[in-house]
């Protein structure tokens, strides 16, 4: 089965907002055994969303268009969609007058008529009861092509998308299995991987896919199977994965099932009782705000230096001013004094430590844009590594934390 996803609002093209509700309904459609073949944002016109929905029903099984559906004349998608299907009806459902009074009651707003027409859909359409909200959702089959058009506010559109359209659909139509495998590396750029197991990338069956997911300072796999017997594929995939462990150990991490390099960080300081302080200077604390997303980070995280100048480095952390002199706040020797400081102040097992130049200028120093240094100290070793990130300083700053976080887990581990 085939899925397109619409998404309707000019607020989306113009950058306004962002459409996080595609990326949403393109992961329930996908653990049910729907794929989805292409995503689309158009705007509120009437020939384009009559364009995109006879392109889309000549593309794919199921059509979900989210957007356009509130009660102010911007919002054209009804009528557009009962022009469609070719229903010149409009009617109204008490239920939905009624719900929508209901909910305005319960805030004690006046109802306005204006939201009348929240509760007038095609008669074509099977309604969708919108519990979150004044919008309701319609359902259309109209030549073996389920249209579903749902409002645009993301929790309203997950409510329906859970209790009403995934269940519809899955009555509908006898649907495929379709399983997925992550592998999280880090360390090693795409290119890098690819070529490490590149034979064994040549060998997969039709049935399974391999995807290179790469972002700052890592690179996920993921293995796509799709078939009809879930037992087959799960131990197809699992063989799969452990071939690949077997041929990139060093840099893999774990599999991807939502624990982020920072959580997995944090499990093993909480684990063995260890407790980490960061200083930080390029990234601005931003390895802290990292840190500090995991919930329960209190019990091994106990705080970060932001130290952007030379001055605060000194005052803050004790690095001596004849170390930066001598090799300037972008240098190794700057980022271990800088570890060391931290750790000694706030009493910790481990402490890490960044200095670099993320640009677009050096700061009055010879160091090149992008050069880091990222230091290492515990109470058994120390070490500075040095990296050259390039450009631009967004890069920089994100590769930075991430090469951080790694070099804080390999330690770990």
């Amino acid at each position: 089965m085939k899925a397109e996803i619409i998404t309707i609002g000019d607020e989306i093209l113009i950058g306004q907002i962002v459409d996080t509700n595609s990326q949403w309904i393109g992961i329930e459609l996908n653990k049910i055994g729907v794929s989805v073949y292409q995503i689309s944002s158009i705007q509120d016109d009437k020939q384009h969303i009559l364009n995109a929905l006879k392109e889309a029903q000549e593309r794919v099984d199921i059509v979900i268009l989210t957007g356009g559906l509130g009660p102010t004349k911007d919002d054209i998608t009804k009528k557009t969609i009962a022009e469609f299907f070719h229903d010149d009806e409009i009617v109204e459902y008490p239920e939905v007058l009624e719900h929508i009074k209901g909910l305005f009651r319960k805030i004690n707003h006046p109802f306005k008529e204006v939201q009348r027409f929240q509760a007038q859909l095609p008669s074509k359409a099977t309604l969708l009861m919108n519990n979150f909200g004044t919008a309701p959702g319609m359902w259309f089959y109209e030549n073996n092509t389920v249209f579903v058009s749902l409002p645009g506010v993301p929790y309203e559109m997950k409510g329906l998308i859970t209790n009403q359209v995934l269940p519809r659909i899955q009555q509908q139509f006898k649907l495929p299995f379709i399983i997925h495998k992550t592998i999280m590396t880090y360390g090693q750029g795409e290119s890098t991987i690819a070529e490490r197991i590149e034979d064994f990338e040549n060998n997969l069956p039709a049935y399974i896919k391999l995807a290179y997911l790469p972002s700052f300072g890592k690179v996920r796999l993921r293995l796509s199977a799709k078939g009809e017997n879930k037992e087959i594929l799960e131990k197809e995939l699992n063989e799969k994965v452990a071939a690949i462990y077997q041929l990139i150990p060093e840099i893999i991490t774990g599999l991807d099932d939502d624990r982020s390099l920072e959580k997995r960080v944090g499990e093993l300081l909480q684990k063995n009782n260890k407790t980490i302080c960061t200083a930080e200077s390029i990234t601005g604390g931003k390895i802290a705000a990292t840190i500090v997303s995991i919930e329960g980070s209190s019990a091994y995280y106990k705080g970060s230096f932001v130290t952007y100048s030379a001055a605060t480095k000194t005052s803050l952390l004790g690095v001596l001013p004849a170390t930066i002199q001598e090799h300037s706040v972008v240098s190794k020797e700057v980022a271990l004094e800088m570890a060391k400081g931290a750790k000694e102040r706030l009493q910790t097992n481990y402490a890490i430590a960044v200095t670099g130049n993320a640009g677009p200028t050096t700061d009055h120093n010879d160091k090149s844009v992008g050069l880091v240094y990222i230091a290492f100290v515990s109470d058994e070793k120390e070490f500075v590594e040095e990296f050259n990130f390039g450009q631009p300083r967004e890069k920089v700053i994100n590769r930075t934390v991430s090469k951080a976080l790694e070099i804080v887990y390999r330690e770990l581990m």
